[in-house]
């Protein structure tokens, strides 16, 4: 039972969540189809392949064994469902016209517990031309790259890395059935402690203050949006003033907030929502191993600034700072606690970390690696992909963006009753990335 244990952060994703903040991430993939029957075939195919896949065969227990070695409390592991039906998993759903509305119905179910966490909703379209696939992995069964691994298992082949095996944790003494209390009483400080280095970190580095406009009380409701840019015109901009291509897609975030806000009347004077930039921890070719290899950059976005160009000169100089510190120094670093903190720790601190993200960030702002190969599934070819990242409590939005065969696709996460006007944002993406254009035109 112990072998496949769930990694500190891994477990305090699964604990964090409630009904009213799932703890999944998504995808929304749009395939072309050849005919309408296509988007019934794909579910078929899915179903089939997933079932032929270990990584989403693996249901996620609570493990007690205080007389292990090494003694586990309140921790969970991975272990294979004996009743696993991937049709519970796979669900094909009626013909629709707009898959994003879809998505965000979808988005907001939290993911059945007692099952394998994950799920495949295949959505066809009304105009019979197309099809989408909106795959839903918890955050405790895969980061973003990982997500992106065992989704691919069950598309058409690719080319996948080969799995390392993890070393064994070394072994530690029994410890005496009448610690027990004292233990619960350590794990409790254990979090205490990494609540308050937490909030130190980012006290420390960045003046700690909410933006209104980012934050919601938790209705459960969900809202997603997708907006795709051409890489080319973010190539143009970068080549323009320097950079990186992160930074220019991190500086249109800023913009579109700032343009978004003016034009819902809540203005964006003063306002610099704390954005936090999960940083993959994995080294390269190790997508494989489950779980979350996560840190995080934090900073402030320059949503007051007028200035296009200087929004994207204070994007650079922020994540230029984050990079010479590295990804295991600085306020955004705070998933590296959950490292430090016991299995009973987090089972009990689980609510208690979840309250205290907004304390660290108002927005996430997370980018998602693809291959640079087409996406296939039954030979149908994926047009478009948007990445969905979960809410953390208390926030209302969160954005993350992908980059697949020359577009960049940006997926928006929110709140539906305390962002009713998503679409608004989205479009205000669109035309910062033209503002931007228009700004390096000599």
């Amino acid at each position: 039972m112990t072998s496949d244990l769930l990694a500190p952060l891994d477990l305090a994703f699964w604990n964090m969540e409630s009904a009213e903040h799932p703890m999944h991430l998504g995808a929304l993939g749009v395939f072309t189809a050849p005919s309408p029957a296509a988007g019934a075939h794909a579910a078929d195919l899915l179903a089939a392949r997933a079932a032929a896949v270990p990584g989403l065969r693996m249901r996620i227990r609570d493990v007690w064994q205080p007389l292990a070695l090494p003694p586990v409390l309140g921790g969970a592991a991975r272990v294979p469902d004996p009743g696993f039906d991937p049709l519970h998993h796979v669900l094909l759903h009626a013909p629709t016209a707009d898959f994003q509305a879809e998505a965000g119905r979808l988005m907001q179910r939290p993911l059945d517990r007692d099952r394998p966490p994950w799920e495949a909703h295949v959505l066809p379209g009304e105009d019979g031309v197309s099809y989408a696939v909106l795959f839903k992995f918890h955050h405790a069964l895969a980061d973003g790259l990982r997500a992106l691994t065992l989704a691919a298992a069950i598309l058409d082949p690719m080319d996948v890395a080969p799995r390392r095996p993890r070393p064994a944790a070394p072994a530690r003494g029994l410890p005496d059935v009448r610690e027990l209390p004292d233990l619960v009483r350590g794990a409790l400080s254990d979090v205490g402690r990494a609540l308050d280095i937490g909030t130190s970190v980012a006290r420390s580095t960045l003046d700690v203050r909410s933006s209104a406009a980012f934050t919601a009380r938790a209705t459960g409701t969900r809202r997603t949006a997708g907006v795709v840019v051409d890489i080319d015109d973010v190539h143009r901009v970068r080549k323009a003033v320097g950079g990186t291509v992160n930074d220019v897609l991190i500086a249109v975030v800023a913009g579109a907030l700032r343009r978004w806000l003016d034009e819902r009347g809540d203005g964006s004077d003063g306002v610099a929502p704390r954005a936090l930039i999960p940083v993959s921890r994995r080294r390269p070719r190790t997508a494989h191993p489950q779980g979350n290899r996560l840190s995080g950059y934090l900073i402030r976005l320059p949503v007051a600034d007028p200035d296009p160009l200087g929004r994207l000169a204070t994007v650079r100089t922020a994540m230029d700072r984050n990079k010479d510190a590295g990804p295991n120094r600085g306020a955004g670093a705070v998933a590296l606690l959950a490292d430090h903190v016991p299995a009973l720790g987090h089972r009990l601190g689980g609510p208690l970390v979840s309250q205290a993200a907004r304390l660290w960030f108002d927005i996430l702002v997370t980018s998602v690696p693809l291959p640079g190969i087409g996406l296939k599934l039954g030979g149908n070819q994926v047009t478009e992909v948007y990445p969905f990242a979960p809410l953390a409590r208390g926030q209302s939005l969160a954005i993350a963006i992908s980059t697949y065969r020359g577009r960049v696709h940006y997926g928006l996460v929110a709140d539906a009753e305390a962002v009713p006007d998503l679409d608004r944002l989205a479009r205000a993406v669109s035309e910062e990335v033209e503002t931007l254009i228009t700004a390096c035109d000599p």
